[in-house]
């Protein structure tokens, strides 16, 4: 049995205001994937969440997932795809039970009976079970358990799974969008992660008895405690510090004979745009604007040897910008204390926090502004890192901080609604 797993799509996103699918990046992801999907001939695609970047998808978005879609279905290969955090489940599984004539199973809400299919023995060694969980809250798993008890995300996954009729002779493949560590210790973050941090953790332990755990949530390509607990990672570097991770693209899964194992094998994707950092002296990055060779990226740029001036990005801009190259953050780090940014457009000077966390709020909320209520929320904040005395891990403190804070604020807005 082979199929093939991936999550985090995130369809519609924007980078520092640049759509990725506007700009071109997840309609020729997407066109490179189905090729991939045509070499392969996997006996079925596994999308573990976060299939939007929103719960209020663009038309974009839908369009694109339905031409992926469309093109697995005519294919003949089976589709399991849950909803994320990110994901509204019941916008998602509008039309489930039409799209499961079809083959094209999604789960977009937890129910007290997990939505599980079966695909029939194709390698001599039995049946699979694929069991499709979506992002599980406790309240809801409560709610649906009727019992008071379930207070945490493990509980609640604990006792979800405890209700079904899994034969555990046979060959399981669970498919959930969580965020999963092993022994208190979370796997290391991408940095685009909304609501992780800490938030709705559950040990690995939970999943012991399935042959194949398929994760999303976790941008990074990684097993958590044992090889067959994977997170496939998103297709796409949505964050810069994603660059440090292995190349992104989906896995390759092989499940043999029972007790057996799993045999991963990563299928990389080259992106449209690569996303790079480049650190150094004006002289130094200068040069490289000058005589670098790499074509159509999207880039961060840090001058570690004095501030980021006017002229100074409108000549990087028009540089890079003659090799089709996008620069999408432009910062100093020479001053003591924080950074000077010149976000696209903008030639800025040095940021209040206010402004830096409402920066990072955009980011993390796909170029939304703050209500009235999170912007005083952020300006509490601002003022508690405010009274700190200086110290020289300042911005990494305040980075901190603003994700502390950010997560908070998404957690309450997806416990709403």
């Amino acid at each position: 049995m082979r199929f093939l797993h991936l999550a985090d799509l995130h369809l519609g996103k924007s980078l520092y205001g640049v759509s990725l699918i506007d700009n071109g990046d997840q309609i020729f992801w997407a066109e490179r994937f189905l090729r991939k999907v045509s070499e392969l001939k996997p006996d079925a695609v596994v999308i573990a969440g976060d299939v939007y970047d929103r719960s209020a998808p663009s038309s974009d978005a839908v369009m694109l997932l339905n031409h992926i879609l469309t093109e697995l279905e005519q294919m003949g290969i089976p589709v399991m795809l849950i909803a994320g955090n990110h994901d509204s489940g019941q916008r998602l599984s509008f039309a489930g039970d039409i799209l499961a004539k079809q083959r094209i199973y999604i789960a977009g809400v937890a129910e007290t009976e997990v939505l599980h299919v079966t695909i029939p023995e194709k390698d001599g060694t039995g049946e699979v079970t694929f069991w499709l969980m979506p992002y599980l809250f406790p309240a809801l798993a409560a709610q649906k358990l009727e019992d008071d008890s379930v207070g945490d995300y493990e509980t609640a996954m604990r006792k979800l799974l405890e209700r079904q009729e899994i034969d555990f002779s046979k060959r399981n493949v669970l498919v959930a969008h969580q965020n999963v560590g092993a022994n208190g210790r979370e796997v290391q973050r991408g940095g685009s992660e909304s609501m992780a941090g800490g938030v709705g953790q559950m040990d690995y332990r939970v999943f012991d008895r399935f042959d194949y755990v398929a994760l999303g949530h976790i941008h990074a390509s990684c097993y958590v405690g044992r090889r067959e607990v994977r997170y496939a990672g998103s297709p796409l570097c949505y964050h810069f510090d994603e660059t440090k991770q292995p190349a992104k693209g989906l896995l390759l899964v092989e499940l043999g004979e029972k007790e057996s194992g799993a045999e991963i094998t990563p299928v990389p994707i080259a992106p449209l745009h690569p996303m790079r950092e480049i650190r150094g002296t004006c002289e130094e990055i200068l040069e490289e604007a000058e005589k670098g060779k790499e074509e159509k990226e999207y880039l961060k740029i840090v001058v570690t040897d004095q501030r980021v001036t006017p002229e100074l990005s409108e000549t990087l801009r028009e540089l890079f910008g003659k090799r089709g190259s996008l620069i999408m953050e432009l910062v100093s780090a020479f001053r003591e204390f924080g950074t000077v940014s010149a976000l696209p457009g903008k030639h800025n000077e040095a940021k209040s926090i206010e402004e830096y966390f409402e920066e990072l709020y955009r980011e993390r909320k796909a170029q939304a502004e703050p209500d009235e209520k999170d912007r005083e929320l952020l300006r509490f904040a601002a003022g508690q890192v405010r009274g700190r005395q200086p110290a020289e891990n300042r911005a990494e403190m305040l980075e901190a901080d603003a994700e502390k804070l950010l997560a908070y604020i998404l957690e309450q807005e997806a416990a709403r609604g």
